[in-house]
């Protein structure tokens, strides 16, 4: 049975209003693309593009890259309707990011329900920083492989999603082509794009725009460009009448880099900020479905869009959800829960809902213990100190140790049920807290999609899309 899918909106959904010209895309531009119904769209004509993009993950990252490439499938749907246009959604694989530790692992759910990760390898602190596009599977790409496949269930679905995974991530690929292969196979027959924005065709287009980028210093003093140096990728500062690597402290005059860009224009790259201002000089976008942090910096590009002359795509807020497996469903239900009581501290929950299992003739008659208690000492009280105030203190020990003692046996009472059923119940909760708010975050930042289609089938890819296009209202 598919999990029920519960909607977490990151913000309202705002549609772009902006009047947008449909254009035609370079070669160069559509050579990054994967092959596949998107990039035959793109190609046909004038069209306008509903973009997002992130950095490649191992088995394709978090939950929300996929919730990513699903908005923009169903935001170009929805748009297309509205202005009669052409309109292809594009997923841009970051494959210049340099950040290992976020890429080279993956989290799941074994076969018993508990989360499980795979981390394919580290990289060690004095290696340079490379891009993930260079970045290869390795041999260990086959450990990461047969861990997934051991700590999942055996189900009908198991050998189709391993395969599709295997297909992609081989040792020779890197980990952004892998991801942008897996992206591709998994979504490239709705229409999705999938742009490889580490090609070398895409670098050469977008070579003139980063060199303009060096013309604009931020807030931080350095400018929005990275140059791949001898400390792998680097961002480069204004220093005199030429731009020195934050790390590396190697220097490159304006004509150095303008050599960069024409032989090795792979070494060249947007920081976030500049990223999708080229972005919108390389594709006719119209809008950029972004998550929560995306959504608040992306009005800090503004400088650059004016900079270089490009007119902004609007943000929209991509759709967001929780996937609530049926066990979890049961035990919410059995408590009156709902999915906020998971995102509270490890333990809290769990002792609130033991604390709940005792007796209610227990509960009645320590609750009335404790308000007699309070009641007769603050009498007693009030007696005494009109004999002698000095015995004020004395008296509120005694109601002190009164109330610790009733106290105490309400932590007895909770610990014995935790002893004969307690045990049940915290390990129902933990794994319950492992599908929808594992290691304290939300689902969709940790967990990836492979362990929830080896358990539901190609049936739960389906449902999300069907959300997701309810969400857009598309067709």
């Amino acid at each position: 049975m598919i999990p029920r899918i519960v909607p977490t909106p990151i913000a309202a959904l705002e549609l772009p209003t902006q009047p947008a010209t449909p254009r035609r895309v370079a070669a160069s531009v559509l050579g990054a693309v994967l092959p596949g119904p998107g990039r035959d769209k793109l190609a046909g004509g004038e069209v306008l593009a509903v973009t997002t993009g992130q950095q490649p993950g191992l088995f394709t990252g978090p939950l929300y890259t996929i919730y990513k490439a699903l908005s923009v499938i169903a935001l170009a749907r929805r748009l297309e309707r509205d202005r009669g246009v052409r309109v292809v959604p594009v997923f841009w694989v970051a494959g210049d990011d340099h950040d290992f530790a976020e890429a080279n692992h993956a989290t799941f759910l074994n076969t018993g329900g508990d989360l499980a990760r795979i981390v394919l390898r580290e990289r060690p602190a004095e290696a340079p920083l490379l891009p993930l596009a260079r970045e290869r599977g390795g041999d260990e790409i086959r450990a990461a492989l047969e861990q997934l496949k051991a700590g999942t269930p055996d189900t009908e679905f198991k050998t189709d999603v391993l395969r599709w995974l295997e297909t992609a991530y081989r040792p020779e690929a890197t980990l952004a082509d892998a991801c942008a292969e897996a992206l591709n196979a998994l979504l490239g027959s709705q229409g999705l794009a999938v742009f490889r924005a580490h090609d070398r065709g895409a670098k050469q287009a977008a070579a003139p725009w980063v060199l303009r980028g060096l013309d604009h210093t931020l807030a931080d003093g350095y400018t929005p460009v990275f140059v791949e140096a001898a400390q792998g990728r680097d961002r480069l500062e204004p220093n005199g009448d030429a731009y020195r690597t934050r790390r590396s402290g190697e220097r490159f005059t304006r004509a150095d880099l303008a050599g960069v860009a024409r032989e090795a224009p792979e070494r060249l790259s947007p920081n976030v900020l500049l990223r999708p201002v080229i972005e919108a000089a390389l594709l006719p976008t119209v809008a950029y479905a972004g998550g929560p942090a995306e959504l608040k910096y992306l009005p800090e590009a503004a400088p650059l869009y004016q900079s270089l002359g490009v007119a902004p795509q609007a943000p929209v807020p991509r759709w967001s959800g929780v996937m609530v497996e049926g066990r979890v469903e049961k035990l919410m239900e059995r408590h009156r829960l709902d999915l906020t009581a998971f995102a509270g501290q490890p333990g809290e929950l769990e002792a609130r809902l033991v604390r709940d299992e005792l007796p209610p003739e227990a509960v009645a008659t320590l609750t009335t213990l404790r308000q007699g208690i309070e009641e007769q000492y603050g009498r007693l009280l009030e007696s005494v100190t009109k004999i002698d105030p000095t015995l004020e203190r004395t008296v509120q020990s005694a109601r002190n140790a009164a109330l610790s003692g009733a106290q105490a046996i309400e932590k007895k009472l909770i610990a014995s049920l935790k002893r004969l059923e307690g045990e049940t119940l915290v390990r129902q909760i933990a794994r319950a807290r492992a599908v929808v708010y594992p290691e304290g975050q939300p689902q969709e930042r940790v967990l990836t999609l492979a362990s929830f289609l080896i358990r539901y089938g190609p049936g739960l890819l389906d449902a999300l899309a069907r959300e997701v296009a309810r969400w857009a209202d598309a067709p």
